[in-house]
């Protein structure tokens, strides 16, 4: 008898390592980004002086007061801004924000930039707004970086301090 108690916490212990190994029971996808900060367009990356990635900053500065982002391998993104207005006047003047994810990858053996667009999601007159989407990821996406756009592309907020 206590030789089949032995062989079944065995086999389940066995069964238990397997599973964790495998990824069973995931609460899903690896992260492959998870910021907790983002900063406005501000300074020289006001315009399209200094764009980064090929992404324009806004025409002025904008201010936010909080930002989180969570990108999963899978494509998955989540953003949500707080706050996300205008310095002059203290208010958001658009309805609606879009998220651009900018990964650096490599294309037929060069480095190359893609950058990924949500579609647009509503915005609060007082700069609230949350983006759940999900993006085709280049392979590799090294250096991931999540900006918070216009409806035109053009970046109000981007992931960082």
């Amino acid at each position: 008898m206590r030789m089949k108690k032995v062989a079944v916490l065995g086999v389940s212990l066995v069964v238990g390592l397997v599973a964790m190994a495998s990824g069973a029971g995931s609460a899903g996808p690896a992260t492959v980004l998870k910021a907790s900060t983002m900063v406005g367009v501000t300074g020289p990356y006001v315009g399209a002086t200094n764009p980064i990635r090929g992404i324009n900053g806004g025409g002025v500065p904008w201010a936010i007061s909080e930002g989180k982002v969570v990108l999963g391998a899978d494509g998955s993104l989540e953003v949500k801004v707080e706050g996300l207005v205008l310095v002059a006047t203290g208010a958001n003047p658009v309805t609606s924000f879009r998220a651009i994810v900018s990964c650096q990858t490599i294309v037929d053996g060069a480095a190359a930039v893609s950058n990924v667009s949500t579609d647009a999601f509503p915005a609060t007159t007082t700069g609230d707004s949350k983006i759940a989407a999900t993006v085709a990821l280049p392979t590799p996406c090294f250096a991931p970086i999540v900006f918070v756009t216009s409806p035109g592309g053009s970046w109000f907020a981007v992931t960082g301090v």
